[in-house]
């Protein structure tokens, strides 16, 4: 029969270490306030393009970095675009 070792009395068991975190980093501002505009144009298809991805799909907010106000703005911009033709559907 194997032995086990037993802990002294109030010992714990060892722990990993927590990873300190960053500290937080102020959020940018939207290019959209800080261009001062107020609703983004579905005629400006260069900066629409960067919105959506090769396939054709919006980027979230986290990822183009807009804020709530212009990212439905430009989702619909998007969408008009795409009914004139000045964007494909699909990519």
């Amino acid at each position: 029969m194997a032995r086990t070792r037993k802990r002294p009395f109030g010992a714990r068991t060892a722990r990993p270490k927590r990873k300190r975190k960053g500290f937080f980093r102020e959020q940018a501002k939207c290019r959209f306030c800080r261009q001062k505009t107020n609703e983004v144009d579905y005629k400006d298809v260069g900066v629409l393009v960067k919105l959506t991805t090769q396939q054709g799909k919006l980027f979230s907010r986290k990822r183009s970095g807009n804020c709530a106000r212009h990212q439905r703005s430009s989702q619909r911009a998007v969408k008009r675009a795409r009914f004139l033709g000045l964007l494909p559907y699909v990519g």
